[in-house]
C-alpha cells in the first residue's frame, strides 16, 4: 500500500493507514506533538515551520497558540497546510503554560508524545528524525534534550543512562521536553500559576515543576527517563537577546522568581535554596555578553523572593511583553 501524504490521518490518533514501523510492540513509530505558544511573532514562527517542513513524519502534528496576532497566525498555519504540513492553529488567553496546556488539548485525539518549542525555536536538519530514536519505543515516558542560542548550548545534559533527580532536573528547559501525553494529561499538564506570561510573579520554571511533578507521579520515571545525546538540540536565542537593559533586568528578576519559588516550594533543602539564592549575585559574572555585571543584582532579588513567596515593589511581574 502507498504511503499517504505527510499529515494524512485515518484514525483518531492521528496514524496514517500504512505501516508506521516494525509490528514487535516495542518500536512502533509514535507521533510527535509540537505545542507552540506565540504572541504573533510571525517571521520567527515562519522560520520554525520551514525548519520542520521536510522533517516531520506521518502524524506528527505542529499546533500554534496564538495569544496575539491571531488572525496572522491562522492565516500563516493555512499557508503551510496547503503545503503538505499538519499544522493547526488555535488561541487562548496569554501565559505560555496556558497556551501550551491548551495546545496539547487541541492536538488530534490519541497519544502522542508531545514537545514545546518557543516561536523563536528551529530544528537543524535531521532532529526529528533524532527525536523519533528516542521516542519510537512503548516504553518511552519521558526526556529530554538540548536547546542552544547563538553562544552554543543553553545548559549541560548528563549522560544517557544517568537517573533523573531533582537536582539535574533542571538540565532540562521546555523546548527539550518530551513527554508521553498520556503522563502529561495524568499530572495536569503545566502549572499555570508559573511561567511567562502568568499571573502570578513566578515567570519560569513551569517545565521543572512538570518534570518533578510527574517524578512524584510515577517514581519509575527516575530510572528510565531518556537523556538524549549532546548532539541532539533545536536552536533558540539567549535571554537577554534582543532587550533593553531595563527589559532584560526586568526579565532576569521575573525568572529569579520562578525559580526560587520553584526550589522553595518542592522541598529542596534549606542550605540548597540559600546557596542558590546567594549564587544569583554572581549571574552576571559567569554569563557572557549581552549579560552584564550589574545582572547579578536582579537574578539574587528575583530569587530571595521566589525563596520568601512574596516581591517587594515590583510594578510589573510579567517577565516580558514582546
Amino acid at each position: 500500500m502507498p504511503r499517504p501524504p505527510r499529515g494524512t490521518r485515518s484514525s483518531p490518533g492521528g496514524r496514517a493507514d500504512s505501516p508506521r514501523g516494525p509490528s514487535d510492540g516495542q518500536n512502533r513509530l509514535v507521533n510527535i506533538g509540537f505545542v507552540v505558544t506565540t504572541l504573533g511573532r510571525l517571521e520567527p514562527l515562519r522560520a520554525l515551520l520551514t525548519s520542520l517542513e521536510a522533517q516531520l513524519r506521518d502524524g506528527d502534528h505542529v499546533v500554534l497558540v496564538a495569544q496575539g496576532a491571531q488572525d496572522a497566525v491562522a492565516e500563516l498555519a493555512r499557508e503551510f497546510a496547503a503545503r503538505g504540513v499538519a499544522v493547526t492553529a488555535t488561541v487562548s488567553e496569554r501565559g505560555a503554560s496556558l497556551g501550551r496546556n491548551t495546545g496539547v488539548a487541541a492536538l488530534p485525539a490519541g497519544e502522542a508524545v508531545v514537545t514545546f518549542p518557543n516561536d523563536n525555536t528551529t530544528y537543524p536538519a535531521g532532529t526529528v528524525e533524532a527525536l523519533h530514536a528516542a521516542v519510537d519505543d512503548q516504553a518511552f515516558r519521558a526526556g529530554g534534550f538540548t536547546s542552544w542560542d547563538e553562544r552554543g548550548p543553553k545548559t549541560t545534559l548528563p549522560a544517557p543512562g544517568t537517573p533523573l533527580d531533582k537536582y539535574n532536573v533542571w538540565a532540562v528547559i521546555e523546548m527539550g521536553i518530551l513527554m508521553r501525553r498520556s503522563l502529561f494529561d495524568a499530572v495536569g499538564g503545566f502549572s499555570e500559576a508559573m511561567g511567562p506570561g502568568s499571573a502570578t510573579p513566578w515567570q519560569v520554571a513551569e517545565g521543572t515543576d512538570l518534570l518533578l511533578r510527574a517524578m512524584a507521579y510515577e517514581p519509575s520515571l527516575e530510572r528510565s527517563f531518556r537523556w538524549l545525546p549532546a548532539h541532539v538540540h533545536v536552536d533558540g536565542i539567549s535571554t537577554g537577546f534582543g532587550l533593553t537593559t531595563a527589559e532584560r533586568r526586568r526579565k532576569l528578576r521575573a525568572y529569579g522568581r520562578g525559580t526560587g519559588r520553584a526550589f522553595a516550594t518542592h522541598g529542596y533543602p534549606l542550605w540548597w535554596r540559600a546557596a542558590f539564592t546567594g549564587a544569583g549575585l554572581l549571574y552576571g559574572v559567569r554569563n557572557p555578553r549581552p549579560i552584564t555585571v550589574l545582572d547579578g543584582w536582579p537574578m539574587f532579588l528575583g530569587r530571595l523572593e521566589g525563596a520568601l513567596g512574596r516581591t517587594f515593589g515590583q510594578a510589573r511581574m510579567v517577565s516580558t511583553t514582546r
